[in-house]
């Protein structure tokens, strides 16, 4: 037995198992965190995981100790480099400084408008049917089309871009043939756009983005198409999965969704609780040192996984936090993560949030899952709902 296997505890934990019923994922994770600040999971590769909120945080803001080189724990020596997330400061910091611009309070609140009429829509259609499926007929298709209109993409293919993204986020991590080529399709797709906006621009990201400069420079056409890809992926899944998370909590808490309801001003806490609740991402560092973290000797080149769900559900920070509290304060979470890599898009995701959350309660004020179905999550790169079927009169 090595010195490794004696000092920490070696666990079968397998952060890629298949549909569960929601709250499954959750309650796993914070037991192996009541049980152990870190561990070695001999899944795949192999590969530790932080489970607690000092911990992770942390390890979030230490970037010459824990490289943005792969951010998926179960793909350590990744094929592809998404840019800015995968790049470490000093390179990382230019594209944040072109980027931030874009995804200020500001230019969100300047969206509101085309947003909550993009929302209402959708549900107008939706609520004369007395039920649908959540995820399927409202929180893949809300903010993904606000996404597809922010970077200049055709709205009408949005169902072929689900099929790539889905491809690229919820099949297995490495040597997946269908990730691959869905990474080649998306590619070859913004290759063409990118040459489009050269010779006619418009107002969109993509638009900014073929005239930025970084130390006077040019950026080279790789690199475009390595940020693109990013912008697809984040735009297409993770406020999908938050805002199922977010209507499944309401849908099965009646008295949570008539407070928030009965009283506006509640809505920002109650935002942020939500978030810390249910946070969905699970994301990774490569160690680029020999160190010991959450007492574990992690050593140069191994890979470490974040759940944020975990440290945001530690109950040294957060008293009762399995209770989704509306008002609760303070409420430092970090379901956008934290240091260089924080998630620029944090303001045009609550943005959406709460126009998704006003505008469905003024139409369907009252949901529920049906006695007969079941909400179903699963776990990849990211916490998520397969499918959350609602009813209502």
């Amino acid at each position: 037995m090595t010195e490794q296997e004696t000092t920490h505890p070696r666990l079968d934990y397998n952060p890629l198992a298949g549909a569960r019923p929601v709250g499954t994922t959750a309650a796993l994770l914070d037991g192996l965190r009541d049980d152990h600040p870190g561990f070695h999971s001999t899944f795949g590769r192999g590969f530790w995981v932080f489970t607690r909120h000092e911990d992770i945080l942390a390890t979030l803001q230490d970037p010459e100790g824990f490289s943005n080189r792969s951010v998926n724990a179960l793909d350590p020596e990744p094929r592809y480099r998404w840019i800015p997330e995968m790049l470490d400061p000093p390179e990382h910091t230019p594209w944040r400084r072109l980027l931030r611009p874009h995804f200020t309070p500001a230019t969100a609140k300047a969206r509101e408008g085309r947003i909550r009429e993009h929302c209402a829509g959708l549900i107008e259609d939706i609520a004369g049917r007395g039920s649908c499926d959540f995820v399927s007929d409202f929180a893949l298709r809300f903010p993904s089309v606000i996404f597809l209109e922010l970077m200049g993409l055709p709205v009408e293919r949005l169902d072929t871009f689900l099929e790539w993204e889905h491809a690229i986020l919820h099949g297995p991590p490495a040597a997946n043939p269908a990730r691959v080529a869905a990474m080649g399709k998306v590619t070859e797709m913004f290759a063409g756009l990118i040459e489009e906006r050269r010779a006619e621009p418009r107002d969109d990201l993509v638009s900014a983005a073929v005239t930025w400069r970084i130390d006077g420079e040019p950026i080279s056409d790789e690199d475009l198409l390595a940020f693109c890809l990013l912008m697809f992926m984040a735009g297409l899944d993770t406020l999908t999965s938050q805002l199922s998370y977010t209507f499944w909590h309401l849908a099965t808490h009646p008295g949570d969704r008539a407070r928030l309801r009965a009283d506006p001003g509640l809505m920002p806490s109650a935002i942020e609780e939500l978030l810390r609740a249910y946070s969905i991402v699970l994301p990774g560092r490569k160690a680029t040192r020999d160190v010991t973290a959450a007492g574990c000797p992690v050593k140069a080149g191994e890979m470490v996984m974040l759940p944020l769900s975990m440290a945001n559900r530690d109950p040294a920070v957060f008293p009762e936090p399995e209770r989704v509290v509306l008002d609760r304060a303070p409420n430092r979470h970090l379901a956008f993560g934290a240091g260089p890599h924080r998630c620029l898009g944090a303001h045009l995701a609550r943005l959406e949030i709460r126009v998704a959350l006003e505008e469905w309660h003024r139409r369907i004020p009252d949901y529920r899952i049906p006695d007969d179905a079941e909400a179903i999550e699963h776990a990849y790169m990211l916490l998520g709902l397969d499918t959350l079927p609602l009813t209502w009169s």
